[in-house]
Order: structure tokens, then C-alpha cells, then sequence
């Protein structure tokens, strides 16, 4: 019964974890090491950090909007908007909107949400290593 939920889930997690990553070493890049060449930087450290954040809620955005296209595409919910509702619940786990799947998708939002909770972690990571490698006044 749950054997499309995987089919066209699995690809996405997949996806979306490998695209985070990508996205984020490419983000961290070109922010940290700036940041880090200035002595007291803290300005400009604060400035990175906040790009930083700001590029990750971007690209948590973007993977969400993903799963809603996937929700639409399959006939799991009936239009974009509700979608977007409820992929960024899912993935947030925050799940305060009654919006349901179809029955027969509702693997496919579990696997979304151990999908976001994959992603949060991946992206407190990178964030970690970034204020580290970067902070002001380290030798």
C-alpha cells in the first residue's frame, strides 16, 4: 500500500538533503572566510550570520515548496496553497493547520517531516561550524 509513498518520497528526501548541503557549502563559503580576514569584524560578523540565516530559511522555503509540488503533482491535496500549508507544517513539525493527505499518501507526510527534521539539523550544524570557524577575535 505504501509502496508509491517511497517510490516518489525516498528521491525526495534524497534530493533535498543533497541540495541543502550543496546550497550551504557554497553559502559558507563565501561568507566565512570574509568574515574571519577583518580584525574585529563583529559587524560584519553579526551581517554574515544574519545573510546566513536568512539563506537558510530560503532554502528551507524552497524544499518545502518542493514536497508541495510533489502533494499537488500526486493528487494528495487539491491545490498549491494548501500544499505549501501543510509541507512547511510538516516539515517544521509545527502541524497546526487540519489539512490531511489523501490516505493513501500519508506515509508520504511523515517522511517529509523526518525530512525537515534531517534538514534543521543539517542546517544547525553548518551554522555551528560557521560562528566557529568565523568568530570574532579568535587567533
Amino acid at each position: 500500500m505504501w509502496t508509491s509513498d517511497w517510490e516518489y518520497g525516498l528521491p525526495l528526501v534524497v534530493g533535498t538533503i543533497v541540495f541543502h548541503v550543496a546550497a550551504f557549502m557554497l553559502i559558507t563559503r563565501a561568507l566565512v572566510p570574509e568574515v574571519a580576514s577583518f580584525r574585529n569584524g563583529h559587524y560584519r560578523f553579526i551581517g554574515a550570520v544574519g545573510l546566513l540565516a536568512i539563506a537558510a530559511a530560503t532554502l528551507h522555503g524552497l524544499e518545502g515548496l518542493a514536497w508541495a509540488k510533489l502533494y499537488v503533482w500526486l493528487g494528495a491535496l487539491p491545490d498549491f496553497q494548501t500544499a505549501v500549508l501543510y509541507s512547511l507544517g510538516a516539515m517544521t513539525s509545527y502541524g497546526h493547520a487540519e489539512i490531511y493527505l489523501e490516505r493513501q499518501w500519508m506515509l508520504l507526510g511523515t517522511m517529509e517531516a523526518i525530512n525537515g527534521l534531517i534538514l534543521f539539523g543539517l542546517t544547525t550544524a553548518f551554522f555551528f561550524a560557521a560562528i566557529q570557524k568565523a568568530w570574532p577575535g579568535r587567533d
